[in-house]
C-alpha cells in the first residue's frame, strides 16, 4: 500500500494506462475493446455503458478525494488564510484564463465549446512528476503547486456544474441536499460499523440523486468531500487514496484514451488539436507565472524565485485526467473533435511534463549542489 500512496505512482500508472488505451484502440483487438467500453450495465435511469460508469461513477471518487484535500488545505494547509491563498489563487486564475484565450483565438466558432479543456491541472500527475525529479527542491515549491492545482480543480468543478448540465430535474437535486448534510453530520459522530454503513449508503444515495438531477454526478463527490468531517476525512482519504491511484485514475485514463489515431495524411490534425497542445504548456506557463508575479507584487508576499515559479507553471500544464473529462463533456456528440481533443490533451500534457520535469531536475540539482558547497 505504501507504493500506491507514493506521489510518484500515479504518474507512472496514468502514463501506462494511457499508452495501453491508445495501443489497444489502434490494434486488432480494437473491436473487442470498444465493444466492452460500450457494454451497458444497470437498469432504468442507471442503464449506462461501462465507459459512462467509469466517467460518472468511479471518477466521483477521485473528485471526492480532491474535495477532502481542498478542505484540509482551506483549514490547515496552504490556503488557510486569505494572505496565503492570494498568490496561488491569482496564479490559478491566470492559468485558466490564458489557456482558454489561446484556445478561443485559435479555433473556429463551431468547436469553441472546448475552451475549458486546456484550463485544467492534474493534481496527481503534476505532483508525481515533481516527486520524481525535484527531491532537493524546497517544500514551498510543492506547496505552491498543490495549492494552484487544488484551486484549479475547484474552478474546473464550477465549470462542469455550470456548462455541462443535463436535463435538470430540480426535485432530485433538492432531495440530494439533506442527504449530503446528513452525511456530514453523521461523519462528525464517533465512528462505528453502523455509522460507516450509513455513510456509504448516504454517499451512494447522494450520487444517485445528483445523477438523476441532470448535474454531472462527480459534483456529488465534491459536495460529499466538503461535507465530510475533517478528522474522519483524513482517515477516509488515507484508506481510499491507494484505490483511486491504482484503479480509478488509470481506468479513466484507459477508457478516455481509447481513440483511433487518424490517418494524418488523409485527415490532418486541425485547430482543436493544436490549440490544446499549445494552450496547455504555453498558456499555463504564461498564465500561472503572470498571475503569481502580479499577486506577489500586490500582496508583498515572500517572492518565490522565478526559476521555481517556472517549474510550478510548467507542471501546471499537465491537464490529463480533468482535461480528458472536459474533452469528453465538450465533444460528446462530435467524434472527430473528441479524438483531436484527446490527442491534444495527451500531446500538450506530455510536452508540459517534459518541460517541467527537465526544469525541475535542473533546479533540484542546483539546490543540491548549493547544499553540498555550504
Amino acid at each position: 500500500m505504501r507504493l500506491l500512496r507514493s506521489a510518484q505512482f500515479p504518474a507512472f500508472a496514468l502514463i501506462f494506462a494511457a499508452a495501453l488505451g491508445l495501443t489497444l484502440a489502434n490494434s486488432p483487438l480494437a473491436p473487442t475493446v470498444f465493444a466492452l467500453k460500450q457494454l451497458h450495465l444497470g437498469a432504468g435511469a442507471f442503464d449506462m455503458s461501462v465507459g459512462h460508469w467509469v466517467t460518472e461513477g468511479l471518477l466521483a471518487i477521485f473528485f471526492f478525494l480532491a474535495a477532502v484535500e481542498l478542505k484540509h488545505e482551506l483549514r490547515h494547509g496552504e490556503l488557510d488564510s486569505p494572505s496565503k491563498a492570494f498568490v496561488p489563487t491569482l496564479a490559478a486564475i491566470g492559468g485558466v484564463l490564458v489557456p482558454a484565450a489561446i484556445y478561443l483565438l485559435w479555433v473556429p466558432e463551431s468547436v469553441r465549446a472546448g475552451w475549458p479543456i486546456p484550463t485544467a491541472t492534474d493534481i496527481a500527475f503534476a505532483l508525481g512528476v515533481l516527486a520524481l525529479v525535484g527531491r532537493a527542491l524546497p517544500s514551498s515549491v510543492r506547496a505552491l503547486l498543490l495549492a494552484i492545482a487544488v484551486i484549479d480543480d475547484l474552478i474546473a468543478i464550477a465549470i462542469i456544474a455550470l456548462l455541462f448540465p443535463g436535463d435538470l430535474v430540480p426535485l432530485a437535486l433538492l432531495a440530494a441536499v439533506p442527504v449530503i448534510l446528513a452525511f456530514g453530520w453523521v461523519s462528525g459522530r464517533a465512528p462505528s460499523v453502523w455509522r460507516t454503513i450509513a455513510l456509504v449508503t448516504m454517499a451512494i444515495g447522494a450520487w444517485a440523486l445528483v445523477f438523476i438531477s441532470g448535474i454531472h454526478p462527480t459534483i456529488a463527490g465534491v459536495a460529499l468531500g466538503l461535507a465530510l468531517a475533517s478528522p474522519r476525512g483524513e482517515r477516509v482519504r488515507f484508506a481510499l487514496e491507494p484505490w483511486s491511484n491504482a484503479i480509478v485514475l488509470p481506468l479513466f485514463a484507459f477508457t478516455a484514451t481509447l481513440v483511433v489515431i487518424p490517418d494524418f495524411a488523409a485527415s490532418p490534425l486541425g485547430p482543436v488539436f493544436f490549440s490544446i497542445a499549445v494552450a496547455l504548456p504555453v498558456g499555463k506557463i504564461v498564465g500561472i507565472m503572470g498571475g503569481a508575479l502580479i499577486a506577489q507584487k500586490l500582496s508583498g508576499a515572500v517572492r518565490e524565485p522565478l526559476a521555481n515559479l517556472f517549474v510550478v507553471a510548467a507542471l501546471g500544464g499537465i491537464g490529463f485526467t480533468v482535461s480528458l473529462l472536459m474533452n469528453d463533456l465538450a465533444f460528446e456528440s462530435d467524434p472527430a473533435s473528441l479524438t483531436a481533443g484527446t490527442l491534444g490533451v495527451l500531446g500538450g500534457s506530455l510536452v508540459a511534463a517534459c518541460i517541467g520535469g527537465v526544469a525541475g531536475a535542473l533546479r533540484s540539482r542546483w539546490y543540491r549542489q548549493r547544499g553540498e558547497r555550504t
